[in-house]
């Protein structure tokens, strides 16, 4: 019996989520089992694993956007286009973010709630680099999968509001599925991730629809976390207790980070804003 792929697109999101995630792990498991098996060190196993499930991901959501809804470039509908627009969007992201982590750290050590320390000359590039690959990695991968398919498939069916808050919901929620006693130990990281979705929201109204400011973005924040911590260049002294500082060591998981993420969500909301009435 022939599938009708394009009754699918009439399904509730909830729906039409289930199955397209079952899809994924259809054709992930397969591969992603013998990886498991037969690849002994841990890190390679996250990698290739992850590899697989982001490649068979860009060809899913295509193949998707193609038979049920009939748009054969879903990508670019989702914000993932190769202009001179976007890629200022990523660039300027990647600084504000990276900035914006620096900036708090400067004033939390103004504060005197954590010092500075001398980094290792030597092994400073490489902890850069690294830090930059991993960044855009992970801000590729996670924008595309929830400022592109899942906002779009939301939006579909709720109104604006509703569709930016399950987002924001589902983003926080799917980054702190962890074992019970950590859930319970980080529950005041979770406000941070919550308001970490609604910025990445707003980047990309910012962007008018663009996904280059949200992947800067977020890759901002992850590069310089990555930075500051494999680097170990700064000590906490333990003025004030973690969750305002940021739990595990994370400065957007505390009440200091909240504080920067709001600022920024609002003005990111507001340039939003101002965008859309300057071009009526």
């Amino acid at each position: 019996m022939k599938l009708n792929w394009i009754r699918f697109g009439d399904y509730p999101a909830p729906g039409r989520l289930a199955i397209f995630v079952a899809m994924l792990l259809g054709v992930w498991v397969p591969v992603a089992v013998p990886i498991y098996w037969l690849v002994q060190d841990s890190n390679w196993v996250s990698i290739l694993s992850m590899a697989v499930l982001y490649g068979e991901f860009i060809l899913l959501v295509r193949f998707w956007g193609s038979k049920v809804y009939g748009q054969p470039h879903i990508l670019k509908h989702y914000g993932l286009e190769f202009s001179r627009n976007n890629g200022q969007d990523l660039l300027g992201g990647l600084g504000f973010g990276l900035l914006s982590l620096l900036g708090l750290l400067i004033v939390e050590g103004l504060l005197g709630w954590l010092g500075w320390q001398l980094p290792d000359p030597a092994g400073l590039p490489k902890i850069i680099l690294e830090g930059l690959a991993i960044a855009l990695g992970v801000g590729f991968a996670e924008e595309l999968l929830f400022r592109g398919w899942l906002l779009d498939e939301l939006k579909r069916d709720y109104r604006p509001a509703v569709a930016i808050a399950a987002n924001a919901t589902i983003f926080a929620l799917l980054h702190f599925i962890k074992p019970i006693e950590a859930m319970i130990r980080n529950l005041p990281a979770f406000p941070g991730l919550l308001l970490l979705g609604l910025t990445l929201v707003a980047a990309k109204r910012v962007g008018q629809g663009r996904l280059g400011l949200p992947i800067g973005f977020h890759g901002g924040l992850v590069c310089g976390y990555y930075i500051i911590n494999t680097g170990q260049l700064v000590q906490y002294s333990g003025a004030v207790p973690e969750w305002i500082t940021g739990m595990d060591q994370n400065p957007i998981a505390g009440i200091s980070g909240l504080f920067l993420l709001s600022a920024i969500a609002f003005g990111m909301y507001r340039a939003a804003e101002f965008k859309l009435k300057s071009e009526k």
